[in-house]
């Protein structure tokens, strides 16, 4: 299994286990953060960028493949503010990859690995142009005036999402 932490920081050495802003059941703790492979399109955005991200599953139903998948089989899509655009096209972004023993899965849909101990990464490695890595791992880009709505129609859907810092996104 292959896990991995996307930041705006270059150089990190060890990654120390630290509240999250948004506190769940998934998380009690103190914890370091890492995304799996298949998920990894979720984190290819600046950190503080809301985004709706969500593919279709076996359990996904036709209807919402029709609705919500432009050609009804793409495997992945992310969906971000018109106003987060420039930032995200401008990022740099580093893509660290952690050895796998100390997590733990603390979502399977979301794909969140939770580690209550300190991490030193195996690599890091800078990520040029990260809108262009979305895309080369198939994942679909939107780019959407307001989240809000795609969020709760998403949330109401039988695809797999996540929406992520939506508190950064416009009202």
């Amino acid at each position: 299994m292959l896990l991995y932490h996307v930041s705006d920081q270059a150089g990190i050495v060890v990654f120390e286990p630290r509240i999250s802003p948004s506190p769940s059941p998934a998380n009690p703790g103190a914890v370091v953060w890492a995304v799996d492979e298949v998920h990894l399109v979720n984190y290819l955005v600046p950190r503080d960028c809301p985004r709706v991200t969500f593919h279709a599953t076996s359990a996904t139903t036709q209807d919402d493949r029709r609705r919500f998948l432009v050609d009804g089989l793409s495997l992945h899509v992310v969906a971000i503010e018109a106003g987060w655009l420039q930032r995200c096209v401008e990022a740099a972004l580093w893509l660290y990859e952690l050895p796998p023993f100390s997590f733990a899965c603390a979502d399977e849909t979301a794909g969140y690995y939770v580690s209550s101990k300190a991490v030193v990464p195996k690599s890091a490695t800078r990520v040029e142009s990260p809108l262009r890595s979305l895309t080369d791992f198939g994942a679909e880009l939107r780019v959407m005036p307001r989240l809000g709505p795609l969020a709760a129609q998403v949330a109401k859907s039988s695809l797999a999402f996540s929406c992520i810092r939506m508190r950064n996104a416009a009202t």
